[in-house]
């Protein structure tokens, strides 16, 4: 029977997805499809820890459906988020190149769908594309490059600036364009957003305050409408 117009089969936007991984960028589509079947499906759960901070790791992740979020603790229990991750985006690969502890904690923000590479079945296939490694190499050239940044803002830039780009930076990559704004859900509390700035809850709730009076956006639970990317942006700086 035909497929109904307009309809796209789940498992093509699946592999679409996927296919944005840096994991995937060099391949043609036979490579990417032998990859791909070499990899493991996981699913988990909302508020689920994928592994934590100090375990042992050889797996490398990709992001199907859903959010993760990246984070280190403190001896005294306070925490920081390094990242929140998406759909095609890529994560433990470190542990490819140096297996041993991990350097975070992985959890689930929302329920997800990931698949899984083992360090044993990727060496192989790196031998075999070696564009694959590169391409690995400038993700975590990229990360490393990210981790500087944040280094910089920290020292550099008030809470307000750094909530600021926060916001961007989530817009950018979760965002959607809407006739009022952007429209950008990230599921993330406040307590969660004021931990991926490197802030106190109050004085980030204080900053997104300012900004909604100022008209530069408007707060609705676990997700914001930028209406003045472009005022926003400028206290980014």
């Amino acid at each position: 029977m035909p497929r109904p117009e307009g309809k796209v089969p789940i498992v093509s936007l699946e592999n679409d997805v996927v296919r944005n991984a840096p994991l995937f960028a060099s391949l043609d589509d036979s490579a990417a499809a032998a990859l791909r079947a070499s990899m493991s499906p996981v699913k988990i759960g909302k508020g689920s820890v994928l592994f934590s901070e100090g375990a042992e790791g050889d797996v490398v992740y990709v992001v199907v459906e859903g959010k993760l979020k990246l984070g280190t603790s403190s001896g005294d229990g306070r925490e920081n988020l390094l990242a929140i991750l998406g759909p095609g985006e890529m994560f433990g690969e470190l542990s490819l190149f140096d297996p041993g502890p991990r350097t975070s904690t992985a959890t689930a923000v929302t329920d997800a769908k990931l698949l899984s590479l083992g360090h044993d079945k990727l060496i192989p296939f790196l031998k075999q594309y070696p564009d694959v490694a590169l391409n690995l190499l400038g993700r975590l050239a990229q990360r490393l490059r990210r981790t500087n940044e944040a280094v910089g803002d920290l020292v550099f830039s008030d809470v307000p600036g750094r909530v600021a780009k926060a916001l961007l930076d989530l817009g950018d990559r979760f965002g959607k364009t809407t006739d009022e704004g952007l429209y950008v859900y990230h599921d993330l509390t406040q307590e969660e957003l004021a931990q991926l700035v490197g802030a106190s809850r109050e004085t980030v709730n204080k900053a997104l305050a300012d900004f909604a009076g100022r008209g530069w956006l408007r707060l609705e639970g676990r997700s914001v409408l930028i209406t003045d990317v472009e005022r926003l942006s400028k206290r980014s700086k």
